[in-house]
């Protein structure tokens, strides 16, 4: 086993890593970026290293720093978690070259299925059924056009490196075949560096059915069931249950036979999941997830199997002790995502301080977070700022156990969708388990999630702390943060005698010693920023068009000088993972253009000017 892993990565899922390694006995490195300084995953670390960059997600994309930290901790393996660098070939190829192990598929496999056109092949040859379309990447819209008059509308166009939603596009009738060409292409590029599409048919109301695998290098392949993730908005899942309740025992069989053949033709090993739509009684391969997913838990807590520690023990080279028919279900459970989003507007991105945050217990029910109660949540990542997993002997008992657990998680400062989960609980399709992956989008009553959000999520601010006695203390101590050559150190100072000194953490590049990854509570210090030196001219009084949200340009619509009118898309903005178009509340001309492709942009941030 290994003596010290890095995890490159940040939240729940480093921590969720970081946990198992400690279980076997195995020391951990966290990396961070210069907006993670104070996070969870830092704290709870043996060791961190800053790796920041100028803009916060680029930190943890960075190859050469990320490997940089690990040679510097002296660690022997890496773990990349879910998200940034997890289902980067090129990065598990300069792993495999170092001194470090890579815990995860290989390279060669990654690349093998991490393609969407390839894995489609690969799965027709290991004779695992899948949707009618490409198997090669299309190259201009005539080639969509044609594959509709195939086998017709609709169709999806899907980016090569795509998942979760991003890069997919449905393609409705002739006359969109070119813009949503344009715009997966475009979403392929930006968030998988890679514009390769494919197409295939589109399945009007499919259940999503994942089943997760475990291969090691000894030629074992076990799968642990599967999960339904059905439940989702804008193709991004907010609800995962294992088993599903929509199979039956035969097609369960036939589903997780067909994943195993899929990832044996792979050469694959590691942990992985094999994704499948289900409509109408047959099921098709849609991608395989070469990573640990977000959903594992609700696996992990039906079956006993800690899919975190066999990734460990597999990529140290250990034979799985199991057989297939050692895998039991035992019971249901249901994880529910708590992003920080206003289900009411559209399950927009929200951030703020959490002033209160107060997560369940009890009996079958789990936490993972890497979150406090003082945290400031920010725009710079994902959404998902904890997971609940709630289990019980079945789906019924699961339910209400929900219902319990979700009325006693107390998160005042910021929205988050909790009040959408509990709205979800009080529900006849999803209680019955008849839910599609389009019921959120398409058929949920958007009025009911407006209720929901009125009863249950209500933003409120603590009271402010107590002065006190100002009397001082005869000993004070304080625990200073500091860094040295990128380094994190925790330092524990007393002064005897003296007045207390203000809650205040610094960061510096100053000396000192101490013991990283100390815990402490303590409040958070304002965050420094630099001056802006690059000023934007407002000219005029026109009117203002602003961003809603923190996040990225991925790309401009339109230039000064063009009539816009009202509703008219101006700029696209890509935030928390999520494209969204920024349009002009009333028509006019475009006078100024005050952004680029590639920008990033803070909430209120004027874009557009019109007059």
């Amino acid at each position: 086993m290994f003596s010290k892993v890095l995890v490159a990565n940040r939240g729940e899922i480093a921590l969720r890593v970081m946990r198992a390694c400690r279980d076997l006995g195995v020391r951990t490195v966290a990396v961070y970026s210069d907006a993670d300084k104070h996070a969870g995953h830092v704290r709870y670390a043996d060791e961190a290293y800053n790796v920041g960059s100028a803009r916060a997600a680029d930190s943890y994309l960075d190859h050469e720093a990320v490997l940089e930290a690990g040679r510097k901790a002296g660690a022997d393996a890496v773990h990349p978690g879910y998200g940034f660098l997890a289902e980067n070939a090129e990065f598990a190829r300069k792993v495999e070259g170092s001194e470090l192990t890579w815990i995860g598929p290989s390279a060669d496999a990654m690349e093998r299925l991490g393609e969407k056109t390839k894995a489609r092949a690969l799965m027709q040859a290991a004779d695992v059924p899948v949707v009618p379309g490409t198997t090669e990447p299309v190259t201009s819209a005539d080639e969509v056009a044609s594959v509709a008059a195939e086998y017709g509308y609709p169709v999806a166009i899907k980016a090569e490196g795509g998942g979760g939603g991003r890069g997919l596009r449905v393609v409705r009738s002739e006359d969109e075949v070119q813009e949503q060409f344009e715009t997966a292409q475009r979403e392929g590029e930006a968030y998988f560096d890679n514009a390769s599409v494919y197409v295939e048919k589109y399945l009007e109301a499919p259940r999503h059915v994942e089943v997760q695998i475990l291969a090691d290098e000894h030629g074992n392949v076990r799968h642990l069931g599967e999960r339904d993730c059905s439940l989702q908005r804008r193709h991004q899942k907010v609800i995962e249950e294992a088993p599903s309740p929509a199979l039956d025992a035969d097609l369960r069989e036939r589903i997780g036979e067909a994943a195993r053949r899929g990832v044996r033709e792979a050469d694959y090993t590691n942990a992985g999941t094999v994704e499948f739509l289900v409509e109408d009684g047959e099921f098709y391969f849609m991608e395989v997830n070469t990573r640990i997913q977000v959903e594992h838990t609700a696996t992990e807590e039906v079956t006993g199997i800690d899919v975190v520690k066999w990734q460990l023990r597999v990529a140290a080279g250990e034979e799985l002790d199991f057989a297939q028919d050692d895998v039991e279900i035992d019971g249901h459970a249901i994880e529910y995502r708590i992003n920080a989003e206003n289900a009411a507007d559209d399950f927009a991105p929200a951030t703020g301080t959490l002033e209160t945050y107060d997560p369940p217990g009890g009996i079958g029910v789990r936490v993972d977070d890497a979150v406090r109660q003082g945290d400031e949540i920010g725009g710079d990542y994902d959404s998902m700022i904890a997971k609940l997993i709630v289990s019980g002997s079945d789906r019924e008992e699961c339910l209400a156990r929900s219902e319990r657990a979700l009325s006693e998680f107390e998160i005042d400062g910021l929205q988050t969708i909790v009040p959408f989960h509990r709205l979800m609980l009080t529900d006849e399709a999803f209680r019955a388990g008849e839910h599609t992956t389009k019921y959120l989008d398409e058929d949920l009553d958007r009025d009911r999630i407006d209720q929901a959000v009125e009863k249950w999520g209500t933003v409120g601010e603590s009271e402010p702390a107590d002065a006190g006695d100002a009397e001082s203390e005869d000993v004070t101590e304080r625990e200073f943060t500091v860094e040295v050559n990128g380094k994190r150190f925790e330092v524990n100072l007393e002064e005897r005698g003296a007045p207390a000194l203000p809650d205040v953490e610094a960061l510096s590049n100053g000396g000192g010693t101490g013991a990283a990854g100390a815990q402490a509570t303590r409040s958070r210090p304002d965050e420094a920023t630099a001056a802006d030196d690059d000023e934007v001219t407002i000219e005029g009084d026109g009117e203002q068009v602003t961003a809603e949200m923190q996040g990225t340009i991925l790309s401009v619509e339109v230039a000064e000088g063009d009539d816009v009118a009202a509703g008219d898309v101006v700029c696209v903005l890509e935030a928390m993972k999520m494209e969204n178009d920024i349009v002009a509340e009333r028509g006019g001309t475009v006078a100024q253009v005050l952004v680029d492709e590639g920008d990033s942009a803070d909430m209120g941030d004027v874009l557009v000017v019109l007059e």
